[in-house]
């Protein structure tokens, strides 16, 4: 269970995710033809549509949104993390041209011996405290609103994560229905295993659970594609606060093509988060990236927010630091 510092957040996730949010997402599997990222329909079957000079450019084939093959060392990562419509969840909720562009200002902040890479990660999966109709405890956006982000990343070079939180479901099925999605150069992956329940079991009333050989499934799908589609490294990200979350974290490997990345996802005042950094970033298998969260509520209750500054002092220093 949650410890009693944890559960008042847990219970006020809880009610969010089962409330407003899931009003807010495509609880279908199949919610109809969408076009393919980063294209554009035909107006009709014999006429084609007219050049838009204004649409989203897909990065150059086998590159990243602002050049190279690799993600590390060249480049620091500072995202940003949301739902629509959901301001709870992070700042990615709406006006998205707004919020890239403070995206990009924060960004600057980072730039210590390394190139930023702004990063948008979306909640595409989300937990629910309700079964469903295929009592999965899970909902799913829909294609249309991930083409949305796609195109607003696009449009300023940066990364997309795509953040599965798999309720009851098969974490690894989760994450092969996007592959229509992942297939693409500047398209990343996020696994949040705390909402990663098992039979019987509902999200936000116990933390979920990972391991490093179900890590070692995901990332070994990955670095197929990878392979399969000519593409530059993909960031794979998972998150952990608690050390109960990952077991045999030891187990995992790495894979080629894959930048797996630990976000420690630590709540509170700064002496907290510093403490359980402390107590996650030890354990990390060989090969795997530190990251960093921060939240914008949920720690400023306790203080301030830590400092661009603060964060690059922590050791080992962060790769990937995400705000919600």
């Amino acid at each position: 269970m949650p410890s009693s510092r944890q559960l008042p957040f847990l219970t006020a996730a809880a009610a969010l995710l089962f409330g407003t949010v899931v009003a807010c997402s495509d609880t279908s599997a199949d919610a109809g033809p969408t076009p393919s990222p980063g294209r554009t329909p035909s107006a009709s079957p014999t006429t084609p549509a007219p050049p838009n000079p204004d649409a989203p450019a897909v990065p150059a084939k086998g590159e990243l949104p602002r050049g190279g093959t690799k993600l590390f060392p060249q480049h620091q990562l500072i995202g940003y993390v949301g739902f629509p419509g959901s301001k709870a969840l992070g700042p990615l909720d709406k006006d998205l041209e707004t919020k890239a562009a403070r995206l990009e200002n924060l960004a600057k902040s980072y730039a210590y011996q390394r190139t930023p890479l702004p990063v948008m990660e979306l909640i595409v999966v989300v937990a629910n405290g309700h079964a469903g109709p295929d009592r999965q405890y899970r909902s799913r956006l829909g294609d249309d609103k991930i083409q949305e982000y796609l195109a607003v990343a696009r449009r300023h070079r940066m990364l997309l994560l795509l953040d599965v939180q798999p309720g009851r479901a098969d974490p690894l099925t989760e994450v092969k229905r996007l592959e229509k999605w992942l297939k693409e150069p500047d398209v990343g992956l996020a696994f949040d295993p705390e909402w990663a329940v098992g039979p019987g079991q509902v999200p936000g009333r116990v933390f979920g659970r990972t391991s490093g050989t179900e890590l070692n499934s995901i990332a070994a799908y990955l670095s197929g594609l990878v392979a399969k589609y000519k593409l530059p490294e993909k960031a794979f990200v998972f998150h952990q606060l608690s050390t109960r979350i990952l077991s045999g974290e030891q187990a995992y490997r790495q894979h080629p093509g894959v930048a797996t990345i630990k976000s420690v996802d630590g709540i509170g005042a700064r002496t907290d988060k510093v403490k359980t950094w402390g107590k996650l970033t030890p354990t990390m298998a060989p090969g795997v990236h530190a990251g960093f969260k921060l939240f914008y509520e949920e720690d400023t209750r306790h203080g301030p927010l830590m400092t661009p500054a603060q964060v690059m002092a922590l050791k080992p220093r962060p790769e990937f630091v995400v705000y919600e």
